[in-house]
């Protein structure tokens, strides 16, 4: 014990005197060759360390993105967002502003009534609806995934019988809102049908897809009683609504061939030509198109689309004998693709995009059609609307802010893309609609669950605050759009992006906080300047959609998940489920001739920033 203290003396003595020996760290010793592998170790460290930094940033440069999009978050630094609102991108296009829903019966139901004016009420333009079904024989009862209208029937020596009550009752609901029907040829009345039994299905979530493919998909017994149909239809139509009011509508032929569809390809073009005659001869003006193919840019939905364009450029009518068909606008799905990991819902965007990159390079192929107006018929984070969460895990995204902030990434990179072909983008159907008498929150795609909305229709009423030009905005955490079409949005952190528009005095600036991972995360600071107005007397406004503004789910978790809520709990529901102002202006700072608003910013939130002076 004493040689061990009078070392130790020693050493400290030493070590006060500057000795070469042997130095002291506390109470333990440290030789020189101690230390020597204690600062090798370290160096080693921090050289592995600066190795991989360099690695991933050599990596993020080659794909275009700086590392600072990919290194560890550091919650103390601001995401930058730069708005130039003297750059002009393009025109603010209301491309949001369609919606469609398989079953129209529930189009003229309380609920459905009550969100079709909250959607007409969304854009200061016309909103368009599409709605599969509309020539089904049937009483008109609803079900998931079916409709009727019982337009088509015969008498018992097969003349045609035509009743449009139901199909006008559609589209009065429609037309009194000011809203534009999408209508769809479509399906086969049971008369008409080749294979009529069975003709309704009995689907229900859970069941196999193909149980819906009964005799209401497949071809007519006789095209020309089709085409008189058809020609009806739309001279009908043209009665009741005034030849201009059609004159706004697109029209379509029947949906998704290459799955919807029980005859060949050359069958289903015969359909086109006959339908796309009848309806010129009824109103020469009118607008048509098609083919609202399922899987753009998979080989068969490649292949569908490439043949049907070549058809209409080039091949042979089958109604007229003549080259060619009408294409008034040319009509393509494009779905994501959300898988269930660990039990997190992890979102796919990139399956989505490439649709519709697929659509627009093929319509370029031919230069007849460039300029023709482009419409997604189904633009969608998945296929399903009506298969709930309880029997398809990986849609659990629905109810919350997953979806919104999903909505608000993928419309930012559709205008994207429209920029980079230089294509006439009209519109993306949001295929999502409401069901009628259904659980709370089950889970279907859809904007309002039993008359209360939910976060996701608030993306719109914000892109419904958005006009004019859209403008130039840089983001340091924007991933690009090469990127998000090979791999969608999984790096090491979230995507903080924007998209910004102006209009004489006034401007708005969407924000969004996205990760495919379906996770909550703490909010981020976000530092936005504005560039290009020259006033620093500025109304800003903003609005918030996460946890705990403009959600309806949230409140509805918190009341317990009342499956039949009080009044007085719907009441609340319903005014949860509103755009919410956030109750203090953001931060503004004017630095050497610049804005620069300041707000924190949740995962999965959406912002939306207005501005007037």
């Amino acid at each position: 014990m004493g040689g061990r203290e009078e070392r130790r003396k020693g050493g400290k003595e030493e070590g006060r005197k500057g000795g070469r020996r042997k130095v002291g760290w506390g109470k333990v010793g440290w030789d020189g060759a101690s230390l020597l592998v204690y600062w090798t170790f370290l160096f080693y460290i921090l050289m592995e360390k600066l190795f991989w930094r360099l690695f991933l940033g050599a990596v993020c440069m080659l794909s275009g993105v700086g590392f600072h999009a990919f290194a560890q978050s550091n919650a103390g630094t601001p995401a930058r967002i730069e708005v130039n609102f003297d750059k002009t991108v393009g025109p603010m296009k209301p491309v949001w502003a369609w919606f469609g829903y398989d079953e129209p019966n529930y189009t003229y139901m309380k609920d459905g009534k009550k969100l079709l004016t909250e959607i007409a009420e969304l854009s200061p333009g016309p909103v368009y609806v599409r709605a599969h079904c509309l020539l089904c024989t049937g009483d008109g009862t609803a079900a998931l995934k079916w409709g009727s209208t019982n337009a088509y029937t015969e008498d018992e020596n097969g003349k045609p019988v035509y009743n449009w009550a139901i199909v006008d009752s559609i589209f009065d609901t429609y037309v009194k809102r000011g809203m534009k029907p999408l209508a769809q040829i479509g399906f086969m009345p049971k008369a008409l049908s080749t294979n009529p039994e069975p003709y309704q299905h009995d689907w229900k979530p859970g069941d196999p897809y193909n149980k819906i493919m009964t005799g209401w998909a497949y071809p007519p017994k006789d095209y020309q009683k089709w085409a008189d149909l058809v020609y009806n239809w739309v001279k009908h139509s043209v009665e009741r609504y005034g030849q201009k009011e059609v004159e706004s509508w697109y029209w379509e032929v029947w949906n998704e061939p290459n799955g919807y569809w029980k005859g060949t390809m050359e069958e289903f073009f015969k359909l086109y030509d006959y339908s796309a005659d009848a309806v010129k001869r009824a109103l020469p003006t009118a607008r048509i198109g098609g083919l609202n193919i399922a899987g753009t840019s998979s080989p068969g939905g490649k292949k569908w689309l490439e043949a049907f364009l070549l058809h209409c450029a080039e091949g042979t009518n089958y109604a007229t004998g003549k080259k060619g068909a009408p294409l008034d606008a040319v009509l393509f799905h494009a779905k994501g693709s959300p898988k269930l990991i660990n039990g997190v819902v992890r979102m796919n965007m990139s399956p989505q995009l490439r649709d519709i990159q697929t659509g627009f390079k093929s319509v370029l192929a031919y230069p007849q059609f460039k300029n023709l107006p482009l419409i997604v018929g189904e633009s969608d984070p998945e296929g399903c609307a009506a298969c709930g969460m309880a029997t398809n895990p990986s849609n659990a995204y629905r109810n919350g802010t997953m979806y919104s902030s999903y909505t608000a990434a993928t419309f930012a990179r559709k205008y994207a893309l429209a920029d980079q072909y230089g294509v006439n983008f009209l519109g993306a159907v949001s295929w999502s609609f409401e069901f009628e008498n259904q659980p709370w929150f089950y889970g279907f795609r859809d904007l309002a669950t039993n008359g209360v909305d939910k976060p996701v229709l608030n993306v719109f009423r914000m892109f419904g605050k958005m006009s004019g030009n859209r403008v130039e905005v840089k983001s340091d955490r924007m991933y690009p759009l090469q990127m998000v079409l090979d791999s969608s949005i999984r790096g090491q952190q979230t995507e903080i992006g924007a998209l910004a528009s102006k209009e004489n005095k006034k401007a708005a600036v969407m924000l969004w906080n996205y990760h495919d991972d379906d996770l909550q995360g703490a909010a981020e600071p976000v530092e936005l300047t504005l560039n290009g107005i020259n006033s620093k007397k500025i109304k800003i406004t903003e609005y918030r959609i996460d946890r705990e503004h403009s959600n309806s789910y949230e409140a509805w978790k918190k009341m317990g998940s009342p499956q039949n809520p009080d009044k007085g709990q719907i009441v609340a529901l319903e005014k949860a489920g509103q755009l919410e102002k956030m109750s203090r202006e953001p931060l503004l700072e004017h630095k050497k001739g610049k804005t620069v608003v300041k707000i924190a910013l949740p995962r999965q939130a959406v912002s939306l920033i207005t501005l007037e002076w």
